[in-house]
């Protein structure tokens, strides 16, 4: 069933009885697969989030049953909602969804510390998402800050509804031409790594950061969102654990220049935060003749130059030689 979760979605089933039939299930798959050197892992409930039926199915199904629990978010509220766009570029009521994250994982570290966490479905807006806004640029400000939020709450899997169906679609249903989220997570899944790195600052709570080691290779890669409509950034990015070789490194490239950060900047064409097509560097992504991916090129820029951030734009920033202990 999916959304039987506590109070549930048009049905639900309680805790005890959905435990039971977990234990069930694995008993089944042990003695299928008694002869294997592997066996599928167990995933539950597959629905919305709420703390004690969650605390009960892994009290009584206990260690060793339950591989992954998951859960479903709709963050955004419903597809018709007319006010998707304010929700999306408001950084106070995005954070909202944070407490959800926390209490899963203090819920699971309390009572099941075996199982990891996936995000098994989430589209933004639930109802097939919103038209004319989960289709299109607006819509990576939620998408990406969510998958940095996940993450930071140590989150092993995020579920994207859907690949094709819906408003919220990473393809076009029709043409299956690529939405903007789709290459946010292409570009998020070709450079974030696995490993979270904790960030703070002093600037805005509209400037959004979330930074990870950089995936197969050295450095950190840094995902800055400006939800603000007014304002630009210029960031400088620094390491607290080693902050004086740090600042004595960046004098240096001043003067030679030797070092390069990658830069992935990513706005709406023409400026219509609800256009369908999107901007890498100033440059439209489109399909190639051959109908495949285009090139993903970033622009290098000297670490000595300022990292300006636009109003209404995502970033990512590679720092190929960044010091990070955790990276190492």
């Amino acid at each position: 069933g999916n959304e039987l979760s506590g109070t549930g979605i048009g049905a639900s089933v309680s805790a005890d009885t959905y435990a039971k039939d977990v234990v069930k299930l694995n008993e089944i798959v042990d003695a299928l697969y008694k002869n294997s050197n592997k066996k599928p892992s167990i995933m539950a409930p597959g629905g919305f989030f709420e703390q004690g039926w969650f605390a009960k199915l892994l009290k009584i199904t206990g260690p060793g049953t339950l591989n992954t629990v998951s859960h479903h978010m709709y963050n955004l509220g419903a597809g018709v909602d007319h006010h998707l766009i304010e929700h999306i570029l408001d950084p106070y009521y995005l954070s909202k969804v944070s407490k959800t994250f926390s209490s899963l994982s203090q819920t699971i570290q309390q009572n099941g510390p075996w199982a990891s966490v996936w995000v098994e479905k989430s589209g933004g807006a639930f109802n097939s998402g919103g038209f004319h806004v989960s289709d299109t640029f607006v819509n990576s400000f939620w998408y990406l800050d969510q998958l940095g939020m996940a993450a930071a709450y140590n989150t092993k899997v995020y579920c994207r509804q859907t690949l094709v169906g819906g408003h919220y679609s990473l393809l076009n249903t029709t043409t299956f031409v690529p939405n903007p989220d789709y290459y946010s997570a292409l570009l998020w899944h070709r450079l974030m790594g696995k490993t979270v790195l904790g960030v703070t600052t002093t600037a805005s709570p509209y400037l959004r950061y979330y930074a990870h080691c950089s995936k197969g290779r050295a450095g950190i890669t840094l995902l800055l969102i400006n939800m603000s409509n007014n304002t630009d950034f210029i960031v400088k990015a620094r390491s607290r654990s080693n902050l004086k070789q740090n600042l004595q490194q960046t004098r240096s490239e001043v003067t030679d220049g030797s070092l390069f950060r990658e830069e992935y900047h990513m706005s709406p064409k023409d400026g219509d935060l609800q256009s369908k097509t999107m901007l890498l560097n100033g440059i439209q992504l489109q399909l190639t003749e051959k109908e495949g991916i285009p090139n993903l090129q970033p622009i290098r820029s000297r670490l000595s130059s300022p990292l300006y951030i636009s109003s209404l734009s995502i970033s990512f920033i590679v720092f190929p030689n960044f010091d990070s202990p955790a990276c190492a």
